[in-house]
């Protein structure tokens, strides 16, 4: 933290440099936890605008993880939660992501405007470019930083989405799904946050399964080696893959339709759902499955 108007906070801290410091100047309170992935996209956006009031607001952070007693004290129940306080009482608060400009305007009555605004922020349309740019050529950890500080700026669906991917490439799963759950799930944006759950699920079915090669291998050896056939499957799946996985999982079907309850099947129909039924996958696979089934 290089600002040095921020600064960490514990139990036996908090009423000396937050309750007390608030007589003095506003004191905002950003209570965060290391597995969260949204406190983690808001603390850019937070430190912008503390740093856009020049030394006149003063930022704590509270890990929620080592606090419990002023979780407790102070009644939270989510991260991310802000406070801000003044002479001693919490004033105004929220929960969640917010945007930039929205955080102001719960600010402003009650710390005024700031001296000076913050350079305005890269177009969305522009980040979400670089970001796929970056994504197509192997660099989630680059993409990571480069979404996570224009959602500060603004957060959006489309943003939040690529993070999440960034996240899910980078074998961050849990994290990516914590990014999806803050999406709204209204319209369109419920199905790409279902379908993207969807694609989660295979990448946690992949860890821990044996190296592609290994399969490979398995199968070449005993074509009837039913369970390598169908991890070869799902580790398709998990690259995105889909036109060998669901080959592999028709192969499966027609040497052992009852194998694993027949999830060759089950698999093969959430990937129809998840593709759609125009996609010329789903069409080609579709027709095979009528057939192996009748």
């Amino acid at each position: 933290m290089s600002s040095p108007h921020l600064f960490d906070v514990t139990t036996a801290t908090f009423d000396r440099y937050v309750l007390e410091n608030s007589f003095h100047k506003p004191v905002l309170v950003d209570f965060w936890s290391d597995g969260c992935a949204p406190c983690k996209a808001l603390l850019p956006v937070l430190t912008a605008i503390l740093d856009s009031y020049a030394g006149e607001l003063l930022m704590a952070k509270v890990d929620c993880d080592k606090e419990a007693a002023l979780i407790e004290r102070f009644g939270i129940r989510s991260q991310p939660t802000v406070v801000l306080f003044k002479e001693g009482q919490p004033v105004e608060g929220f929960a969640g992501i917010q945007t930039e400009s929205a955080i102001r305007e719960l600010l402003i009555p009650h710390i005024g405007e700031p001296p000076a605004q913050a350079d305005p922020a890269p177009l969305p349309a522009e980040i979400a470019a670089q970001a796929s740019e970056l994504l197509e050529a192997g660099a989630p950890a680059q993409a990571i930083l480069l979404l996570q500080k224009a959602i500060a700026e603004e957060p959006n669906d489309q943003l939040l989405l690529l993070l999440a991917r960034a996240l899910a490439d980078k074998g961050e799963l849990d994290d990516a799904e914590q990014v999806l759950d803050a999406i709204s799930k209204a319209g369109a944006k419920k199905t790409a946050v279902s379908d993207f759950k969807t694609k989660l699920a295979f990448q946690r079915q992949a860890i821990g399964l044996p190296a592609a090669e290994l399969l490979t291998r398995r199968l070449a050896s005993d074509p009837n080696d039913s369970e390598a056939a169908y991890q070869l499957a799902i580790l398709s799946l998990a690259r995105q893959d889909f036109d060998n996985a669901m080959g592999g999982l028709l192969n499966l079907m027609q040497n052992d339709r009852s194998h694993g309850d027949g999830i060759a099947q089950k698999t093969l129909m959430q990937l129809f759902d998840l593709l759609g039924g125009s996609n010329p996958l789903t069409i080609q696979y579709r027709r095979k499955l009528y057939q192996v089934l009748y």
